[in-house]
């Protein structure tokens, strides 16, 4: 217990690490202040959106669906096809370059406010961790003693409990690519009929059981790419959680002694107790920090307790730090990238509402590139042709007819043709023409595709090159 801060504090030494270099489990102390109770809030709406998104219908469709396996992804019951890619790389576009905006203004903010990672450790797994084993110091005191049947029992009913939430999470995840009631039939089913699936969960299980139950932190100080764009994104102009050293330095003794001449820093430690990544805040802007303001609660509890004022660890940037010249932080920039997203997702929703109810192409048939056929002793030319067609409407829609204009006739034996909403079918067709009618300037046809959908009848034109002798 008591080398718990001795190695947080060692500057050579990363603090998830003991004496020896062995892994040392950082148990953060709880918190409690105004940010504290804005991410408590905060958490629980995101689980809530992740858990209940699968299951929400718009439309009479999925309210997101990736479906990978037939590029077909639903958004807002808008289903849009790997054709419809330039909208989307143009969303996910603006949206990295609002993550690294966002990084550049306000570090890894994203890091302790928002990202999975952080979140279900924080509401989900500390939470098993203190139901079976107690408090942050019984949980301590449990991790540095010997083995002992006590330890082993809560050991297996800790790791049995991840085991269940982490396979909960990697079902609801598994459910915005397969679709949650598809899933949920799945489930019930035996194994052997959906095997891909089912190892698919089973690896999603185990790589989330390892990962909020035991990895934790060291994802975000060793695989997590985002720490790494930090050190490159951020300036001294970066507001971000910051420890002001010109009014806590020169740090007083270990413990509290309010009359020792110094700074404000009572070197209490609070804030290496409480950091989820066991860095020392004071030591300056670091990879390891992900910004999520438990020090900035924990040193203002302490300041109130000593009777000095709030934010020697608050949100600032070195710069401010340095000239002492401070500025209320603003979130005007989070307030314009959103009307920036607002107006995109307005173009996208807009483009979408007005996209063809249908989207068709037209590609020759895998056939030979002509074929003469006589019919009453008259020489015809055929060219066989075949329609992609997708239903790109919230209803289904009828391919009712193809019609050519001139002395060409469409043969479609399979029309009218129904295709449901989101679905695909391919159309075979012959252009059909006497041969002694072909002119060789008349080698481009412009052929109409005549769709139903509801009461609408809509035409939708095409152009084919015939081919003949």
């Amino acid at each position: 217990m008591s080398d718990w801060n001795e190695y947080a504090v060692i500057p050579d030494r990363p603090p998830s690490l003991d004496k020896k270099g062995f892994r040392r489990a950082i148990i953060p102390a709880p918190v409690k202040g105004n940010w504290r109770k804005f991410r408590d809030y905060f958490y629980y709406i995101l689980i809530c959106i992740f858990l209940l998104t699968p299951w929400l219908n718009y439309n009479g469709k999925q309210l997101l669906k990736l479906d990978l396996s037939t590029r077909q992804f639903t958004v807002l019951g808008q289903t849009f096809f790997a054709y419809n890619a330039p909208s989307i790389f143009i969303f996910f576009i603006t949206f990295v370059f609002s993550i690294a905006y966002i990084t550049y203004k306000y570090g890894r903010i994203w890091c302790g406010m928002a990202c999975p990672q952080t979140v279900f450790i924080d509401k989900i797994f500390r939470k098993i961790d203190k139901f079976v084993e107690g408090n942050y110091l019984q949980r301590r005191k449990n991790d540095q003693a010997p083995l002992s049947f006590n330890k082993v029992l809560k050991r297996i009913m800790r790791w049995t409990l991840y085991i269940v939430f982490s396979s909960f999470i990697a079902h609801t995840f598994t459910a915005y690519f397969a679709g949650a009631k598809e899933l949920l039939y799945i489930t019930m089913e035996s194994p052997a009929h959906n095997w891909s699936l089912f190892l698919w969960v089973q690896f999603l299980t185990a790589i989330f059981t390892f990962n909020f139950g035991w990895f934790r932190e060291q994802f975000c100080l060793i695989a997590c790419p985002y720490g790494r764009f930090q050190s490159v994104l951020m300036g001294k102009k970066t507001s971000t959680v910051v420890y002001d050293f010109k009014r806590g330095e020169p740090r007083k003794s270990k413990g509290v002694k309010t009359t020792e001449v110094g700074g404000d820093c009572i070197n209490c430690l609070r804030c290496i107790n409480v950091c989820p990544t066991g860095i020392d805040i004071r030591n300056g802007n670091q990879m390891e920090c992900i910004g999520c303001t438990s020090c900035i609660d924990a040193c203002d509890e302490i300041m109130q307790k000593v009777k000095k004022p709030k934010g020697l660890i608050r949100f600032s940037s070195e710069e401010e730090i340095e000239s002492q010249n401070f500025k209320r932080i603003s979130f005007l920039p989070i307030a314009f990238l959103l009307i920036i997203f607002t107006l995109i997702l307005s173009g996208i929703s807009y483009f979408t509402l007005n996209r063809p109810i249908a989207h068709i192409k037209v590609l020759r048939a895998i056939d030979t590139p002509y074929r003469v056929v006589q019919e009453n002793g008259r020489d015809y030319i055929l060219n066989h042709f075949k329609a992609h067609i997708t239903a790109q409407s919230s209803s289904d829609i009828i391919i009712e007819k193809i019609e050519l204009a001139g002395n060409y006739e469409i043969i479609a034996p399979y029309l009218p043709l129904k295709i449901k909403s989101s679905k695909d079918k391919w159309v075979h067709f012959f252009i059909k023409t006497e041969k002694r009618s072909i002119q060789e300037n008349k080698k481009k046809l412009n052929i109409n595709f005549n769709v139903v959908m509801k009461q609408n009848y809509l035409i939708y034109p095409k152009e084919v090159i015939f081919l003949s002798p």
